[in-house]
Order: C-alpha cells, then structure tokens, then sequence
C-alpha cells in the first residue's frame, strides 16, 4: 500500500491516552475542594452553576449521566422544542438563544440549541464537570452544616450487588446545590438521617401556580444545602411544570444569588447572609 502524504500529527496511542489521564486526574485533583458544587446537571442546575461561577467562584459539577441537559435537550413527548413563559425568556436572552412568541408571554425555542448554548456558556464561566458520576451520600459536620458530597462511578450501580463493595470517594465545598430532579437525592438523603423533614414529593402539574412557586422556595434548604428545580418541587410539595422550562432557568438564578450572597457572607466581603431563605420559611 502505497504511503500517502500524511494530515495529522505524529501522535500515537500511548500519548493520547497520557494526555487523557494525565489532565483529567489534575483537574480531578484541584477540585476535590471548591467552593460550590452542584449536583445535577439540567436546566436549573446548568444556571446555578453558570452564575456562580461567573462570580468567579470555583464550581465543580456532578452529573450522573454521560451527558448535561436534562429534559431540556428533548423538551416534552420527545419533540425537541422547549417552551419557556415570561420572564423565563431572559435567560434565553442572555445565552443568545432565538426563541419566537407563539401566544402573548409564551415562547418556543429549539431545544438542542438552548440546551448547547447554555452547556457552553456554563463551561465558558469556569465550571468543571465530573460526568458517570453518582452522589452516594453528603458530607456533614457537627455543627450541621453540609461541607461536601461522597460520589462514586455510576456503573457500579448496575453491577452485581455481591461485587459492589468499591468504597466511593468524597469532595468538600462551602456550599452544596441539589439540582437532582424530581428525586432530590441530596435532601432525602437528610431526610433518611432524620435531619430533616419526610419529603412529600412534587404535586401533579399546574403551570400557572408551579413556577411562581419554584422560584419562590430556591434557595437554601438546610445549612450548607441549596436547592433549585424540581428538587424543591419535591422538597415542599409544589406542583410540577410538565414542559416549560422559565421557572426551571429562573430557578437556577435565585439558587445562584442566594449562593452568591452566603458566600460573600463566609469570605467577610461585607455582604449579609440571605435573609427569608427557604430554609427559614421551611421552619415556620
């Protein structure tokens, strides 16, 4: 066989799968410690991460999956096109996504092209992303604060239970977002420690009332613990959205702010903790 003039570079296998290893484990390294971590990749958890991090504040995310997006990638019954109710369309704005008014305060997007816009943009802002990753359990203090996640790979879930035993590895933050879904893991994982109330699960869906509320209850659920999402759907008994995803990036936003603001709060930069949290009106 005739040698043809070569295109690539001279790299072989081996360099490849050093580079690969190589840069992953230093990244990996450096952020065993950051300053949020959000877990759960979709289109709350996509925003909160952004913002903070476009704050300038080190964002590790967690993602169970081999992929970011959420339903937000395939909107409703699998047509991929997202809907999202003023003022949701901000965040379109701001991620230059076009979008076109079908009724008076109702707009449809692509939703392949929303859901890339708003991965890259949360990538530009600094985040590093840990995907095939499973929250296994939180890490807590005495104080009872929440300081961090324990995580494992996510195919050891679908090994054989009697070959399972591969201890998981954790990684600790100031903050800790539960962007999970409708099952919130990170919360009833408190919740089974007895610290903090039974979850009474999301209600059936009611658009109009629903993502008022959503963006009402994000922020902080217990110290240390944010929630935005469905997460807090299913944390206070709100209904659910079905697919239109405003209240979901707006969501996002409030979680951010208040994160933003604790934070600052924690580094002394003059700030005052976030006042009528989630967390308070929980209590009351």
């Amino acid at each position: 066989m005739a040698e043809s003039q070569k295109l690539f570079a001279p790299v072989g296998e081996k360099e490849v799968t050093r580079a690969i290893i190589e840069e992953y484990t230093k990244e990996l390294y450096d952020y065993v410690e950051s300053d949020v971590i959000v877990v759960g990749g979709g289109p709350s958890g996509l925003v909160a991460a952004k913002d903070i991090a476009k704050a300038k504040y080190k964002v590790l995310m967690i993602e169970r999956m081999n992929y970011l997006g959420g339903g937000f990638w395939i909107g409703g019954y699998l047509m991929n096109k997202v809907t999202v109710r003023d003022p949701g369309q901000s965040v379109l704005d701001e991620i230059e996504v076009p979008y076109k008014e079908v009724t008076p305060g109702l707009y449809v997007a692509d939703g392949p092209y929303a859901c890339s816009k708003l991965i890259a943009s949360m990538c530009e802002a600094g985040v590093k992303v840990a995907n095939m990753t499973m929250f296994d359990d939180l890490v807590y203090r005495e104080n009872g604060r929440v300081a961090g996640v324990v995580v494992n790979w996510t195919p050891i879930s679908n090994m054989p239970k009697e070959i399972t035993c591969l201890d998981p590895v954790a990684f600790e933050s100031k903050l800790v977002v539960d962007a999970t879904g409708h099952d919130a893991y990170l919360i009833n994982r408190l919740s089974q420690q007895g610290l903090f109330n039974k979850l009474p699960g999301h209600g059936s869906m009611w658009v109009e009332r629903s993502e008022d509320a959503l963006v009402e209850y994000s922020g902080e659920v217990a110290p240390g613990l944010l929630a935005c999402g469905m997460s807090v759907n299913t944390t206070y008994g709100l209904p659910r959205m079905g697919p239109t995803f405003g209240g979901m990036l707006l969501s996002g936003k409030k979680c951010a702010q208040v994160a933003i603001e604790k934070l600052k709060a924690m580094n002394g930069d003059g700030a005052s903790p976030n006042r009528g949290s989630t967390s308070e009106k929980a209590a009351t």
